[in-house]
């Protein structure tokens, strides 16, 4: 495993985000939920895709709060231009448990 620095950490902005919308990704290569995640007025609403349909429905998601990179710069996945990256971690069967606080959070709070 390689090494970073502080300052390398310092560059990423991990922050706190409520999906408000969840719409099915029919194009998507692998089956996957277009997202968008209020990051509070600072950082605004943001647009993501995730493949997080093996375990979360569309109404599980909405107004779940998700620790997400919103400094990446927008990719093209498909029909959409993701805006940031919803985190999560790969479970042995492949499927993603997203990454989430434990208690409620500002939007746009930024992990320390």
């Amino acid at each position: 495993m390689s090494q970073i620095d502080w300052k390398d950490f310092q560059k990423i902005e991990l922050r706190v985000g409520t999906i408000i919308e969840v719409q099915d990704f029919p194009e998507a290569r692998k089956p996957a939920y277009k997202l968008q995640v209020d990051f509070g007025q600072k950082i605004g609403i943001k647009k993501s895709s995730a493949q997080i349909t093996d375990l979360y429905s569309k109404d599980d998601l909405i107004g779940k709060q998700v620790l997400a990179v919103v400094n990446f710069p927008p990719k093209q996945i498909g029909p959409i231009l993701s805006e940031c990256l919803v985190t999560g971690f790969h479970r042995e069967d492949g499927a993603v448990v997203l990454a989430t606080p434990d208690m409620n959070l500002q939007n746009g709070a930024r992990l320390a």
